[in-house]
């Protein structure tokens, strides 16, 4: 294909003033020198931003703009387009209905794919609309199908021809679909799509069945996105494969079943915890990553610093009494007890865990999984750990009273009890465990520290970009700010705060604008003060009181410490804070039932 100027392009930036005659000359000559597309050239120098120049393009071209950014990657469309003209062409299949299909294009004035374009739509019977797509949507649209959905294909293409050799079909269930399973086709398409979860820092697998096909969606960084959709007729070996993986019933479909498996993915071992779930269009699965790599955080990693970070580490050491982490599910509280422990955990010391499941192995750590269904339980199974001369004890979660009021006796009696419990933020740990049946006067020689914790995105580091906050930012910083220990006010500007905002997205980030998470914590002590308002006068108010003159960063200002830092941004932590704020109104409606 030979280069082309997109002359229209240049003509229209040059009449509108946009840049300079200077600087459109230089980006020609790069744009010709690299081949490269002309108005990639103005947006990777950061001389045009990529959505004007689309706005620009539109209002050239006569062609609707499309956003691709949560649009499904669908394999089936490499059928009419292959993927070597997706790549050569720099055009996007995403979407068919009837006999109309919808193609997004980069470069409207490149002739040469206009022409392929036309030529398949004919060839095909087709009705061709194109949309005009920016270069970001483009790369992901195309990373995707180079990756995951080109190899599923090629297992798909493979599996196709062995099945119509073996004259069976994918879903019969007797006599043949172990032996198709355990052949290369679907393992390797399950291998596929579990390496490329791994790979992307998914945390979940979502297998989900349909009418009309099987999708596919990884949780990343908190978010699920749909990555590939498959036939529907593979949704019963796919099943088997990871049934056969987890040693689940086979023949079981009608009840739900957990498991677990582990393979090796490079130089390291990885976990999956597998959970299968009835459905009226069959079975659904989920499989949780447990990455090790993940696994071995430590508490600065995790996003601990300042008072929160010494207030851990201090009671962390102590001989006995509670730790108690809370937050909702998927705050990474999990994570946060496997760090302590790994923190803590030495040949000097006994620590026993109750697990529900097991998530991380901690190297040195006797850890139990919990199995409610045969009476082995938190409550049952911390009786026993008492009886193996523990030091440490790790508790999963303190479910119910008898849970709180055993962990509240072990921490009496000289052990340390690391825990998790479900309220919305610390002040609420006490409420909960009075709630829970546990007396006051045995609160405070057992609580030594409660912890919550929720987790934010962070920016990508090569794409996030430096702006300065606006009138409504800079108040609410500040507002945070005036709030918090004046040692850690210094640290920051008056007023004219810099921050920074997600940017266009980059091949670091695969797109997203946003690379792993990063918690943000409150810790709440145990003090004669506090001691004192939960024997005389408990109240939210007073415990409130207790927690500023204590000097405690709430998650909210630990959150703008960390937009000041440049880790996330303010939108990021707006919608956190929005999300626990609807938690806290829901458990207020509960609590009045």
């Amino acid at each position: 294909m030979a280069f082309q100027l997109p002359q229209l392009l240049i003509d229209e930036l040059t009449k509108l003033g946009s840049l300079t005659p200077e600087v459109l000359s230089e980006a020609e000559k790069e744009a010709a020198r690299s081949e490269k597309d002309f108005g990639e050239v103005l947006v990777s120098k950061k001389l045009i931003d990529d959505a004007e120049l689309l706005r620009i393009k539109s209002s050239i071209y006569q062609l609707p703009i499309v956003d691709l950014s949560g649009a499904e990657v669908n394999r089936e469309l490499l059928n009419y387009i292959s993927e070597d003209i997706i790549n050569f062409y720099r055009v996007i299949p995403f979407a068919k209905e009837g006999s109309v299909l919808r193609v997004g294009v980069v470069n409207p004035e490149n002739i040469d794919a206009l022409e392929a374009l036309k030529f398949i739509a004919s060839d095909k019977e087709l009705t061709l609309e194109k949309y005009l797509i920016n270069y970001r949507d483009f790369e992901n649209f195309s990373r995707s199908f180079r990756t995951l959905t080109t190899e599923v294909g090629k297992a798909l293409e493979s599996l196709s021809e062995e099945l119509s050799q073996k004259e069976l079909k994918i879903t019969e269930k007797i006599g043949g679909i172990e032996d198709i399973t355990a052949e290369a086709p679907v393992t390797r398409i399950v291998a596929v799509i579990v390496k490329h979860a791994v790979e992307t820092r998914a945390s979940d697998i979502h297998i989900e069945p349909f009418e009309a096909k099987i999708r596919i969606r990884f949780r990343i960084d908190g978010l699920l996105q749909t990555v590939l959709s498959l036939p529907r007729g593979l949704l019963s070996a796919l099943v088997t494969r990871i049934k056969i993986l987890t040693d689940l019933k086979i023949d079981e479909t009608r009840l739900a079943q957990d498991g677990r498996f582990s393979t090796k993915l490079g130089d390291r071992r990885v976990d999956f915890r597998v959970s299968t779930f009835p459905t009226r269009n069959g079975e659904k699965v989920v499989l949780r990553i447990l990455d090790p790599m993940v696994g071995n955080i430590t508490l600065t990693d995790l996003g601990l610093e300042g008072r929160s970070l010494e207030l851990v580490l201090e009671n962390i050491v102590k001989p006995f009494g509670e730790i108690l982490i809370t937050g909702p599910t998927g705050s990474g509280k999990s994570t946060t007890l496997a760090a302590i422990l790994r923190q803590i955990n030495n040949d000097e010391v006994n620590i026993v865990t109750l697990e529900d499941p097991i998530e991380y192995f901690v190297e040195g750590v006797n850890q139990s999984q919990t199995h409610e269904e045969i009476g082995y339980t938190f409550a049952s199974g911390l009786r026993h750990i008492l009886r193996q001369d523990p030091d440490i004890i790790m508790v999963g979660e303190i479910r119910d009273g008898e849970t709180a009021s055993l962990a509240t006796q072990a921490a009496l009696t000289g052990h340390v009890v690391i825990s998790t419990l479900h309220t919305n933020d610390t002040i609420g740990v006490i409420p909960r465990l009075v709630d829970m049946g546990v007396e006051k006067y045995l609160l405070a020689p057992t609580l030594n520290l409660a912890a919550a914790q929720r987790l934010l995105r962070k920016l990508c580091p090569s794409c996030k970009q430096k702006v300065k906050a606006n009138v409504g930012e800079e108040h609410m910083i500040k507002q945070a700010l005036e709030k918090i220990p004046a040692e850690i006010q210094k640290e920051f500007p008056k007023s004219g705060f810099e921050i920074y905002k997600a940017g266009e997205g980059c091949k670091d980030c695969r797109g997203k604008t946003y690379k792993g998470r990063i918690a943000i914590f409150e810790t709440l002590a145990m003090t004669d003060e506090l001691e004192k308002i939960i024997l005389t006068n408990l109240s939210e108010s007073e415990l409130r009181k207790e927690a500023q003159r204590q000097g405690m960063i709430t998650m909210f200002q630990d959150g703008i410490i960390k937009v000041l830092h440049g880790i996330t941004s303010i939108e990021e932590l707006l919608q956190v804070a929005q999300e626990n704020e609807e938690e806290q109104e829901s458990e207020k409606v509960e609590s009045r039932k």
